[in-house]
């Protein structure tokens, strides 16, 4: 469904966008019944280090540079992420259940929190031209909101109540400043996934990527944080 969206956001025709989707489908069902291995590091590094200069060159250039850009391959790169996104999850549920629901929490504390403070206290846009209701203030509260679940998934995991370790506790593992440090960019890339969603739906001139789900949008504006996000936390959380 995200591949179908991400075909009619990038100019597709109707049946072009739907094949888009079906072979993005049938091509992710492929690896999942033959490949004998999930991605390691080497794999998350080149996709984390892929978002990380999308998003800094998407959200320099703003919405007429991504119009400038050659349809074919900001198509099919975008279909890679997608792709690899849900890679990550896969490989996320299968370091358990307690893993992956902490990095869907942080995503959606992170949305939250970042909301509400951004209706409390904001006064200085983020991006104005790209989500003129995004507030600096905003990305502080969904930080701090993040910061006190990361508190709660360590008690939950210090009393064994989960299946397998958090993203957080994986973190901690592995230092308090890597882990502080981790935590802030996983924030700050769910606050990036959620302004590149938006500034391609402004350049194609959409306001959702679909009404696949009435009174939400698209599949694309559900996950838009979780497609940098789950990569990186594989990356920063795998030994």
């Amino acid at each position: 469904a995200a591949g179908w969206e991400w075909g009619r956001l990038n100019g597709c025709g109707k049946i072009p966008a739907l094949l888009i989707g079906l072979l993005l489908g049938l091509g992710l069902a492929a690896l999942w019944w033959w490949a004998p291995t999930l991605p390691s590091q080497p794999f998350w590094l080149l996709v984390g280090l892929s978002w990380l200069v999308l998003a800094a060159l998407m959200l320099r250039r703003g919405v007429a540079g991504w119009g400038a850009w050659p349809r074919g391959p900001r198509l099919l790169f975008g279909l890679f992420l997608i792709a690899s996104a849900w890679l990550a999850l896969v490989q996320a549920r299968q370091l358990g259940l307690g893993f992956l629901l902490s990095v869907l929490t942080l995503v959606w504390v992170a949305d939250i929190c970042a909301y509400f403070g951004g209706r409390r206290f904001g006064r200085r846009k983020l991006a104005p031209t790209i989500s003129p209701g995004k507030s600096w203030e905003g990305v502080y509260s969904g930080i701090a909101g993040v910061f006190l679940l990361a508190l709660g998934w360590l008690w939950v995991d210090a009393r064994g109540l989960t299946d397998h370790p958090s993203l957080f506790s994986r973190l901690w593992a592995h230092g308090a400043l890597p882990a502080v440090l981790s935590v802030l960019l996983l924030t700050a890339m769910s606050v990036a996934g959620d302004l590149v969603e938006s500034l391609v739906k402004r350049s194609a001139g959409m306001k959702d990527s679909s009404q696949l789900l009435p009174g939400h949008g698209g599949v694309l504006d559900r996950v838009d944080a979780l497609l940098p996000v789950l990569p990186l936390a594989l990356l920063l959380a795998l030994d």
